[in-house]
């Protein structure tokens, strides 16, 4: 008896295993691939750019992918590559986005299109920042890849539009300097708080944080008894942003200590803001045109191609919402 009894039990145990192995495969969903059937690459890369055109992501990436993988040293797989990246940009999946460019990029270094390779890279590490109350590990890798975009290519269509946004990356690395700053102020811990201040004053001067990062300084300096310090950051304050709240303020502040700034506060001028100033500009995120490239229609059996139009911009990320119109 003892034996039947085990020997069932061993039974029932290699059952459970063999449903819970089967029920596991059955939940990995395996991305589209097509059936290996040899085609023309035109009829291919059309096919691609037409599914691109309605949105099918990731059909598009299949099509492309496809191009490579039967056509791996043709003109049309080096093109595939980087509309491989744009749909893959385009679904969200930044991972595979970066990866596809940094194979264009190792492939075809002097390639005139390597330029989209290295800002589309950028831009997806720049649509992954998240607010400064989250680790900025993205944010330093937007800045990387962004000041790549400006130094190899200054002269390129690209540059304009990352040289906007190294501005902005720099103003959210800014305002995680300031939150951290802030949290030591509220938790007495002053001389911490004046670290990060002075951070955001030495490394990021040109954001919008400086005029309250001073006007901290000030408040901190005098919580410590630094008087002369205090004021030196005030007269800063003042000559820079004379009309600026935070210089209210810290006039206020010093002035009731009995330390009388040289500037008097003015008036807030009627200039724009640092946002405002960023709606007005940008550009659009599109694969670079290629004389040549035109794609051919697949026949009937195929979908028809529509005429492969530039992919449009996408304002989309942490950012994406100020930029959106």
């Amino acid at each position: 008896m003892l034996l039947r009894s085990t020997g069932r039990t061993a039974l029932l145990i290699l059952a459970l295993t063999a449903a819970l192995a089967a029920s596991g495969c059955a939940g990995k969903k395996d991305k589209p691939r097509l059936a290996y059937q040899e085609r023309p690459v035109e009829l291919l890369y059309s096919t691609g750019a037409y599914r691109l055109d309605q949105h099918r992501w990731s059909e598009a990436v299949t099509y492309f992918q496809e191009v490579e993988r039967q056509h791996p040293y043709s003109e049309w797989s080096r093109r595939a590559i980087l509309m491989t990246a744009y749909a893959h940009y385009q679904g969200n999946q930044y991972a595979d986005a970066i990866q596809a460019s940094d194979r264009f990029i190792q492939l075809y270094p002097g390639n005139p299109s390597v330029v989209y390779a290295y800002y589309l890279k950028s831009i997806c590490y720049f649509e992954q920042i998240v607010d400064v109350g989250r680790d900025q590990a993205a944010t330093e890798q937007a800045l990387a890849a962004l000041r790549d975009v400006v130094q190899r290519f200054p002269r390129s269509e690209y540059s304009a539009d990352a040289r906007l946004k190294i501005d902005m990356v720099n103003d959210q690395l800014a305002g995680k300097e300031m939150a951290i700053g802030r949290y030591y102020l509220r938790k007495g811990q002053t001389i911490a708080a004046i670290g990060r201040f002075r951070t955001v004053i030495d490394r990021y001067q040109t954001t919008s944080h400086t005029p309250e990062a001073l006007y901290r300084l000030v408040e901190s300096y005098l919580t410590v008894g630094l008087t002369r310090e205090a004021s030196k950051n005030g007269a800063v304050l003042g000559y820079n942003f004379p009309g600026d709240p935070w210089y209210n303020d810290a006039y206020k502040l010093l002035t009731d200590r009995g330390l009388q700034p040289a500037v008097a506060p003015k008036d807030p001028s009627a200039k724009r803001s640092y946002v405002d100033r960023l709606l007005n500009r940008g550009t659009a995120l599109r694969p670079p045109g290629e004389e040549g490239a035109a794609a051919v229609a697949p026949p009937e059996t195929e979908q028809p191609a529509a005429p492969v139009a530039e992919p449009k911009p996408k304002k989309k990320g942490f950012f994406g919402r100020l930029l959106r119109r």
